[in-house]
């Protein structure tokens, strides 16, 4: 999920953010607390069984490419007005009203992202070639079940398929995680990974609602937010109790006050309407799609809404659909403390240069020593800012969302232990709270509460929490007691969750192919067999890769890349049960 930069690509020596940030991030820590998270009426799911020259056959068959856009605008599928319950019912809703279906969005040049957007990332550039990227603004209601209502503006970009790479499929939308990342100020970062693609495709991805320039939530001042995410998140008595809590009512206020009539419609399950009606007015008969890290449970609440009109699916680092989100921090606390042993493993086979010591218990030890010493004392850094536990934390787990960002983790512990200078694990966990260079935060950190508790139910008083943290505790020393506490991130929310659990299940849909990483920190690898369960084992196909980092595709490995390539270019889908390494 987010204003994120490419994790090659660090710009200006501020710390990149990873791919595909996963839902529920702990305030100020490091991990995701609600990974799995987490509607209002809907204007429904797909029902539609026509045939489309663009949707995948069977799983070894091939697929023959869709008519442009221009040609089939017109007789491209209109969002349905049936939808199912999380129960298996179904209902009718109220049709989507033609100024909303039959919108003609005024493509442009694209403006620099904004701070809201994370305006570190910079101004698109141009694509090979010289193309440009293009935005535009669609429409969409903000209550479905009242589309006649107010709508909400969903910020897109697009880079028209190039010339010369083959027959246009039509378009591939990406969503790269979060919940609260900003697609706009994204997709250029990772362009040239994507060049392949633009052979057959128009590459789309937007901005979803509430975040960034579609009506991006940001429930604090940048003062407020800097003193909010450096706080104390593993409170040691009473007192810091009621403090942790004391200061998740006030951010909740703060959304509410900022944003409050739009909080009980920033659901998943709206998001995945907002693509259906997207798909609709580009004039696509199916949506071809790309989902990273929070993408991937998007992607199966689309494909549980209209599973007739999934074409060309991929899942990349996939949420386990079934988990709470107490379980789901829970397994991403192994995961984090999993890509942790990994990390000390490499830093020590290097000798001298590792800075955590000779043996890795000896590097975990050092690390847990140095966040009890920054709970007694934050540490100065070169900005003038201190260093704090929870700063410390969020810096660690984001630099182990990459393999590539291990250097820097390295540098950031070096200074913490020889110098006690806290400044590169600052910038990394400013990457992570989406801090701008100039002060000002992007929607990501706020959008991503604002959605996950939209979606989920589940509260979790201190009682709760205190009960489940030896559990944490025991999964990861270093990263468990700040994941257990970050359960407490909707409390006060005043908006009710809407499920327990996303429903995904996608029986009639084209097949959906799933990439599970071994050495995933934020999704998991487990998330994957889950998902392809609760999607069924007719839709979903399996591929393993035998890596590190979140992001298969982006890692570059080039096994992952061809299977991928080949099913989104020439619609061949590989034997379920592929492994890449």
């Amino acid at each position: 999920m987010r204003s994120p930069r490419s994790a090659r690509q660090p710009r200006h020596g501020r710390a990149p953010r990873p791919l595909g940030l996963p839902r529920s991030v702990p305030p100020g820590a490091a991990l995701a607390a609600v990974l799995v998270l987490a509607a209002v009426s809907v204007s429904g799911c797909g029902d539609d069984s026509s045939g489309d020259s663009g949707q995948p056959g069977n799983r070894e068959g091939t697929q023959k490419s869709s008519e442009p856009a221009s040609r089939s605008a017109s007789r491209s599928s209109s969002p349905s007005r049936t939808q199912h319950s999380s129960k298996g019912s179904t209902r009718r809703s109220p049709a989507l009203p033609a100024s909303l279906t039959k919108q003609h969005p005024r493509w442009s040049r694209c403006p620099a992202p904004n701070a809201a957007q994370g305006e570190d990332a910079g101004s698109p550039q141009p694509l090979p070639g010289g193309a440009r990227w293009e935005c535009a603004t669609l429409k969409a209601p903000v209550d479905y079940g009242k589309p006649k209502g107010k709508t909400i503006g969903i910020e897109m970009i697009r880079a028209k398929k190039r010339k010369g790479g083959g027959k246009r499929i039509g378009s591939l939308v990406f969503n790269f995680g979060g919940p609260g990342g900003s697609g706009v100020a994204t997709l250029p970062s990772f362009a040239k990974d994507y060049e392949k693609l633009r052979g057959r495709y128009d590459l789309v991805s937007f901005d979803p609602r509430g975040v960034g320039r579609s009506a991006g939530v940001n429930c604090m001042s940048a003062k407020k937010l800097d003193a909010y995410f450096a706080a104390d998140w593993t409170p040691d008595n009473n007192a810091e109790e009621k403090q942790l809590f004391s200061r998740q009512n006030s951010f909740a206020n703060g959304c509410e006050k900022r944003a409050g009539s739009l909080l009980p419609h920033l659901t998943t399950k709206n998001t995945a309407r907002d693509m259906d009606l997207m798909r609709h007015v580009l004039g696509d008969r199916k949506l071809h799609y790309f989902g990273i890290s929070y993408g991937t449970e998007l992607g199966g609440v689309y494909a549980h809404l209209y599973p007739k009109k999934v074409g060309r699916a991929v899942l990349d680092s996939v949420v386990d659909p079934s988990a709470t989100p107490e379980k789901g921090a829970l397994s991403q606390t192994s995961g984090f403390r999993l890509a942790l042993d990994n990390y000390l493993r490499a830093c020590v086979a290097k000798g001298e240069d590792c800075p955590v010591g000779k043996d890795p218990e000896e590097g975990k030890q050092k690390i847990t020593d140095l966040l009890a010493d920054l709970d007694a004392e934050p540490m100065p850094t070169d900005s003038g800012r201190k260093l704090t536990e929870s700063l410390a934390e969020g810096g660690i787990a984001q630099a182990l969302y990459s393999q590539e960002m291990w250097d820097m983790l390295s540098q950031g512990l070096e200074e913490a232990f020889v110098d006690s200078n806290g400044t590169t694990l600052l910038l990394l966990a400013d990457a992570l709270n989406g801090r701008n260079q100039d002060g000002s935060y992007s929607t990501l950190q706020s959008s991503l509460a604002a959605i996950s508790c939209a979606d989920a139910e589940q509260r979790y008083t201190a009682g709760d929490i205190e009960s489940k943290l030896p559990d944490f505790t025991h999964a990861s020393p270093v990263f468990g007691p700040m994941s257990a506490w970050g359960l407490a991130q909707c409390h006060g929310w005043p908006v009710k969750g809407q499920w327990r659990s996303p429903e995904v299940s996608a029986r009639g849909s084209a097949p959906i192919l799933l990439i599970g990483t071994t050495g995933d920190p934020a999704t998991p690898y487990g998330g994957t067999r889950r998902m392809k369960q609760k999607l069924g084992d007719h839709v979903a196909v399996e591929v393993t890769y035998r890596g590190e980092g979140h992001g298969a595709y982006d890692s570059r490995n080039k096994c992952v890349r061809a299977k991928v390539n080949d099913y989104l270019v020439h619609g061949k889908v590989p034997p379920d049960g592929t492994t890449c390494r």
